[in-house]
């Protein structure tokens, strides 16, 4: 057998320029083969302009002669075999353009880097991690993505936290510390930043130059994939920040790759992004679509991911620099549901979520039905009216009172996540706290009236990082979270409550089974703008499966304030962010409440309750002992095992 087993197929080699190779990851890059005792190490790489093509690196002095790269096809493939196991050996390419210019390249396939400033590719060999997430992995395929509940929080691994000498914590780190802060705490994944790997810290991930090769600055590729590992061991789902319409422009990546724009499009008015100083990629060339949709692929099969957050849809469906930006670019949209039924046909439990500001249709409607084929879509119009109504100091929220109401005139005509997320709270938009009006108790007291809101709204779940203890200052990317403010009361407090009302949550199918149907919500009292007070009821899907929520948007208190309620019966507060363990006054309904024979509201009873200032209350019926299963032993025994596994983890 010659080394030319090693060698693409004409098969594979057609599939990867018409936008069909969606395993281009397995051929191109640097990869460690063996034919009998014989150990060898592939380099593929795309560059049909080039003239020729070397392969340097340290083992041999960075010296190309005697290392080039042969052309196998009219199409631009080159390709060499090194009679050596050169793993763990850095390497570059040596391109020469038609020009003449000398190029210097990172692998567009690495799956490992040097870490920044320096660039080079790292070969590294992805075939060595045995996997323990089986479990998580059988029961992913048994969820539904839709009636499930989900409370994501999103990080940047980098500002987290730190050591003390101020160093990153790495993959391993992270594993330790963070899965069980999230556990703690509630959620149900976390969302990472991109971590493709990008030559500069403050990108966030978001201009990348390898989108094989995770981020050295925390450690390997199998360190990561120890991390994600763990999250699942432990019942925790990983998301990525996905950036497939842009890429940086620096002088080692993809950008003039051969001397010429083959990743991004020819013309330079839909090239160039001048809002981020990046590339377009060109969303309509076969190699391109090979080389994402790969991508996506390649984090599924490698690294067990269990979702993307696309960034930036907006600039894939319209062309960036188009005037008003809202010219549509065929060649995006097509990729968009091209990628998303690969995506679903591949892995259907796979989460797409797609971060897009625009009102264009059926974003998250199935590919074969007209649509993207999202499964999420951010709720961007929800998050823009919310921060701007609770910006709006409390004696004036009456006047923009459908800022609240609006969002349920479109609420289910996409599956929507509703995002807090780190753009919120950076570049002088303050912290989520420090965005509320009044005095310190106000602000506290506005945050947890917000959250409380958040959750009971339809749609799931995603907050940045540091929302959970009040976090005053806005986002400092080059710092850790401000963990010295768990010290004060008010911050420990907000703590305590965000604990509850994740767990609180994803106790309450009422308040995430229907979070895309209309039939999940009804309003009580949605138009009482004089005292900036709603009332809604969530459901699930069975019938006595129903919350009560009220909202109150003003400091002023109501000792006894008179709602509609659908059933006949005693009813209990589960929870009421006035309660003084979160930092409230303790203005809250502690007996039971008892329904009058009184039509209000539309409902065929009525209910009188205690609402406290900036107060979020949270009222179920409550059940007779005969309609609870088991006379509520089952649920007694469940929270004693629960919680003698959390001891024991």
């Amino acid at each position: 057998m010659t080394v030319n087993t090693f060698f693409p197929t004409d098969y594979q080699l057609h599939l990867f320029h018409e936008g069909s190779y969606f395993q281009s990851h397995q051929l191109f890059g640097a990869h460690i083969l063996r034919n009998s005792n014989q150990v060898y190490t592939r380099f593929c790489v795309w560059a049909p302009n080039a003239i020729h093509v070397r392969l340097l690196g340290d083992f041999n002095n960075w010296n190309g002669d005697g290392y080039e790269l042969q052309k196998v096809n009219d199409e631009g493939i080159w390709i060499i075999v090194v009679n050596q196991d050169l793993g763990g050996n850095i390497y570059k390419y040596e391109i020469i353009s038609q020009t003449g210019e000398r190029l210097l390249k990172a692998d567009p396939f690495a799956f490992y880097s040097e870490v920044r400033p320096d660039t080079a590719s790292i070969v590294y060999s992805l075939n060595n991690y045995e996997w323990n997430d089986a479990h998580w992995m059988n029961r992913r395929e048994k969820k539904n993505i839709l009636s499930d509940a989900a409370i994501i929080y999103e990080v940047h691994l980098g500002s987290w936290k730190k050591h003390d000498n101020g160093d990153h914590l790495t993959y391993l780190d992270l594993a330790s510390e963070l899965i069980p802060y999230v556990l703690e705490h509630g959620f149900t994944h976390i969302e990472v930043l991109p971590i493709v790997e990008h030559p500069l810290d403050a990108s966030w991930g978001y201009q990348g130059t390898g989108y094989f090769s995770v981020t050295s600055r925390f450690g390997t590729p199998d360190d990561f994939r120890y991390f994600v590992d763990q999250c699942h061991q432990h019942g925790i789902g990983v998301i990525l920040d996905w950036v497939p319409g842009h890429y940086c422009k620096d002088a080692h990546g993809l950008y003039r790759f051969d001397g010429t724009h083959i990743y991004s499009y020819s013309s330079a008015q839909d090239r160039e992004n001048v809002i981020w100083g990046t590339a377009n990629f060109d969303l309509g060339k076969g190699e391109v679509q090979s080389y994402l949709i790969s991508n996506a692929l390649y984090w599924i099969d490698y690294f067990h991911i269990d979702g993307f957050r696309m960034d930036a849809v907006a600039n894939i469906i319209y062309w960036p620099n188009s005037a008003g930006g809202k010219r549509e670019n065929p060649f995006g949209i097509q990729f968009l549901k091209k990628l998303n039924k690969e995506i679903n046909e591949y892995n259907p439990h796979f989460l797409m979520i797609g971060e897009d500001s625009t009102e264009f249709p059926n974003v998250t409607a199935p590919v074969p039905y007209g649509g993207l084929g999202f499964d999420y879509k951010w709720n961007m119009g929800w998050m823009n009216d919310m921060l701007e109504y609770m910006e709006t100091p409390p004696y004036a929220r009456s006047q923009v009172h459908s800022k609240v109401t609006f969002s349920f005139l479109y609420a289910f005509s996409e599956n929507f996540m509703l995002p807090f997320s780190h753009d919120e709270v950076v570049h002088g938009k303050k912290s989520l706290l420090d965005k509320m009006p009044g005095d310190y108790w106000e602000k506290f007291a506005q945050l947890r009236l917000l959250l409380g809101y958040m959750f009971a709204h339809p749609g799931k779940k995603l907050l940045f990082m540091g929302f959970e203890f009040g976090q005053f200052a806005e986002w400092k990317d080059k710092e850790q979270l401000d963990w010295h403010l768990l010290e004060y009361d008010m911050h420990r407090n907000l703590n305590t409550y965000v604990k509850v009302i994740t767990k609180l949550y994803k106790r309450s199918k009422a308040l995430y089974e229907l979070d895309h149907l209309q039939d999940g919500f009804e309003w009580i009292d949605a138009n009482n703008s004089h005292q900036s007070i709603f009332s809604f009821i969530r459901k699930g899907k069975k019938a006595e499966e129903f919350l009560l929520i009220i909202c109150n948007f003003t400091g002023v208190n109501y000792p006894v304030y008179k709602i509609g309620v659908p059933k006949e019966g005693e009813y209990r507060e589960i929870l009421n962010s006035d309660q003084e363990e979160y930092g409230g006054a303790g203005l809250t309904n502690k007996k039971t409440i008892l329904s009058k024979d009184e039509p209000f509201h539309g409902q065929p009873f009525s209910i009188e309750v205690t609402i406290p200032p900036f107060g979020f209350q949270m009222i179920r019926p409550v059940k007779k002992r005969k309609e609870r299963k088991g006379n509520g032993k089952e649920k007694v025994r469940s929270h004693v095992v629960s919680r003698r596994e959390r001891k024991q983890t």
